[in-house]
Order: structure tokens, then sequence, then C-alpha cells
């Protein structure tokens, strides 16, 4: 594994964008300190011009935050660009996170200018960010709809600038793992070195983690994400599951602590209030939860029958069974022992069938009360 990505966080800005969230000043300094504990490069701290709340918060998380880059958000307005240097005044690594959308419907259909409007606003506003940062990073909104040739205008009109990072977002989450991987390759082959080629991925076609990972695969240096995938509408690429994927193919070496995933993605759920689905990879309370005897078995023999990592790896406590119908003698077997109570086989035999009729009726989980209630049972008669 020999290349190495940066994970730029943006919980703070892009995950608030969720409907609904709102991240107080205090919740957003106690995310940014467990990011930094995490290994992210850089912490998006929020939107400043947005609203007095945002600007205090960036400014709180910019005080604390000593390791890590603390970046905010900026129109290509000028106002904007001062509010986000005067909210990092007191940050030590800064950056200046400046966007525009580029494509022809953003242009026409929401900022109503030319390309050639586009073209001077990017460089006057990346050269205003740029006398009060040195770290600059521009940002070409709705690229995956955007002309190529006018993108590489855009991006070398930046990078001219002063820009020392471009990112490239999949506004609308349009594209698919080989065309976004492919834009990324012909980027990074523009820029040549000149610039860090950053992924920014939404999953708006469930594409969010692939999207990202094929970056990589094609010269991305950055990738940004939130934790558990928050953010406007569906969502964007998933911190942990980009950075186990990075991790576990050997695609790129992002110095985050996989350990840590689990408690901050719990965090993240209670503070914002957007709870994380059962069947949510990684992090969801079924990842590593199994209910099929088939597959209890196979867990019991040897856990890499049925789980692709070691729950452990991701700071979660351990594989859980489930009981239910479709469990097997084998599952009780061993949950009677971890009890405290082995069986002979003939008890075993006894339990279960008990067990089944119970869990027929309930048509869901029997809890270890109940199966503790059976096994007294059986051993009475």
């Amino acid at each position: 594994m020999t290349k190495h990505v940066r994970f730029f966080d943006t919980t703070m800005r892009d995950g608030e964008q969720t409907p609904g969230v709102h991240i107080t000043a205090d919740q957003k300094v106690e995310i940014a300190q467990a990011l930094e504990a995490f290994g992210v490069a850089t912490v998006e701290a929020g939107f400043p011009a947005s609203s007095p709340g945002d600007f205090a918060a960036v400014e709180r998380v910019a005080e604390t935050v000593r390791r890590c880059e603390v970046a905010a958000l900026a129109r290509c307005v000028p106002g904007d660009i001062e509010a986000v240097a005067r909210a990092l005044e007191h940050a030590v690594h800064p950056v200046i996170h400046v966007f525009l959308g580029v494509s022809d419907v953003h242009l026409t259909r929401k900022l109503g200018i030319t390309r050639s409007d586009a073209i001077r606003t990017i460089e006057t506003c990346v050269q205003q960010a740029r006398q009060y940062c040195e770290r600059v990073q521009f940002s070409a909104e709705d690229a995956t709809r955007t002309d190529r040739i006018f993108l590489r205008q855009c991006i070398e009109t930046a990078i001219t600038a002063g820009a020392s990072r471009v990112n490239i977002p999949d506004t609308v989450g349009y594209a698919m793992p080989h065309e976004y991987g492919d834009l990324i390759a012909e980027v990074v082959r523009f820029v040549e070195g000149r610039a860090i080629v950053s992924a920014h991925c939404h999953d708006d076609m469930g594409m969010a983690t692939a999207n990202s990972v094929a970056a990589v695969e094609a010269g991305a240096r950055q990738v940004e994400v939130t934790v558990n995938g928050i953010g406007e509408r569906a969502g964007n690429a998933s911190a942990e599951q980009v950075a186990v994927v990075l991790a576990l193919k050997a695609v790129a070496e992002s110095g985050v602590d996989l350990s840590r995933i689990t408690a901050i993605s719990r965090r993240v759920a209670e503070v914002t209030g957007v709870p994380i689905q059962p069947n949510t990879p990684i992090v969801g309370a079924n990842a590593f939860a199994h209910a099929s005897g088939i597959h209890q078995d196979g867990i019991i023999k040897d856990p890499e029958n049925y789980e692709f990592v070691p729950p452990t790896l991701v700071g979660a406590p351990g594989h859980k069974f489930v009981f239910t119908a479709r469990s097997g003698r084998r599952a009780i077997a061993h949950r009677a022992a971890a009890m405290g109570r082995p069986l002979d086989a003939r008890t075993v035999d006894a339990v279960y069938r008990d067990f089944l009729q119970v869990a027929e009726q309930r048509r869901g989980e029997v809890p270890d009360e109940e199966i503790a209630a059976m096994i007294q049972r059986a051993a009475c008669v």
C-alpha cells in the first residue's frame, strides 16, 4: 500500500445540512476533537456567513483544534470569504474553502452568469482567500455535470490564483464509479501535482462510497466524508465505509484509527438525532449480528466464515447472536454454555423443541431470559 489519502471530514458542515439537524457550538467542539483523535487531516467546521451561531461555532472549533486543519466554507462572495477569515483567525492550520457552481445548469438557472463571469469570479475570490490564508481549496460545484473543457479552465484559474486543493464534487450523486474515476484521473493528469485533487461524493444513487474509492484509485489525494454518511438529501460518502474499504482492500493509507469508528458513529447519531439503520455496513446494529442457524454455526466454528473483519477492528464489542425461529441447536448449546449451563445432547434437543415453539409464536427475537428459563425447565424434567 503506497498511496496516501487525506480525510477531509465535513460532518459539521455538509452533515449539518441534513434536514432537521442542528449541531450546537459545544457539540461541534466535541465532534471536532473526536475527529482529530480519529486521525482526519481536516475538519470542516461550518459555514460562517450562514448565521451568527455558525460563525461562533466555527470560531470555537478553530480555537480548540490544534493538530489537524480546520476548514470553513464560503461562497465565491467577498463577504463570505471575510467571514471565514475572521472565524478561523485563531486556527493553527486554517483552510478557506470557496466554491462556485460551474455546470451550465448552475450558471444559467441558479447564478444567472456566463462562463466568462464564472472564470473572473473564481480568480478574484481565490486571490482574496489567498490573501488571508496559505491553504485555499476551490470546489467546482456540480463538476460531474460540467463540460470538461470548461471544468479544466475553472481548475486552471483557481490554481493560478493560489488554490492548493481542487475539489471535484459529484453534487447530485449523478456519477457511476467508472465515470467518476475517469473524471478524477483526467483532473489529476491535468493538474500535474500543482494542487491536491479532492473527491466529494453524494449518495443519491447509493454510489458515494464506491465513487470515493474509485477516485482514490484514480489518484485523488483527498476524500471528503461525513460520519454515518449524513448530509443533504441521501447523504454523503460515509467516513466509516470509505476508511474500512481503503484499509482492508489496500487501496491507500489514510492515517485514521479504525478502532474509533463505532464510538464516533454512535456519538454523532446521538448529537444529530439521525438514527443509524440496523443494516448499515460497519456500524449498524446488525452489521455483526447473526440470526440464521447456519450462520451461527459457522461463526462458532470460525468467525471468518461469516464476518469480513473482526468487530473489534472497528471498535465494536463483538458479534452477537439473535435467537429466532431460524436459529439452530448448535447456537442454543453455545448460548447455554456461555450462561454457565453446558447441556448434553438430550437436553439440547429438549430446550430446542421448547425454543422453537416460543420463537414461532413470537415471530421475532427470543431474549436470553426466556432461553435461561427453558434451560431451567429442561433441567427439572
